[in-house]
């Protein structure tokens, strides 16, 4: 066998080689451990749910029973008025910073033509 042959056939022998011991290395090694890793959040994150809603129901649940009875006479009409209003209020300042107010949507439209 000549050498350029001899080159070629050691360069095949050597990417093999390699090939094989890093598919090895990702079957035995790897894999498995990110397949446990990814059943472990799974695990975690069906356990994550029940628990919020389990602890916003508690919360409310307290809350409302602390609030005194003076509080029902119409004060809770006017705090959840108030908070609506302030609530659309940074909904709609939240979307003008984002898109912009009308006179800079008037500045960015195309010229008609």
């Amino acid at each position: 066998m000549s050498a350029w042959a001899l080159l070629i056939a050691q360069f095949f022998v050597t990417a093999v080689a390699v090939f094989v011991v890093l598919w090895g290395f990702w079957a035995q090694a790897i894999r498995p451990y990110l397949d446990r890793k990814v059943a472990e959040l799974i695990a975690a994150s069906e356990e994550i749910e029940p628990r919020v809603a389990l602890g916003v129901k508690k919360g409310v649940a307290e809350t409302i029973r602390e609030m005194p009875e003076s509080a029902w006479d119409g004060t809770a009409k006017e705090s959840t008025r108030q908070f609506l209003k302030f609530g659309s209020g940074l909904f709609e300042n939240g979307l003008s910073s984002l898109l912009g107010g009308a006179a800079d949507m008037e500045q960015r439209k195309p010229p008609p033509k």
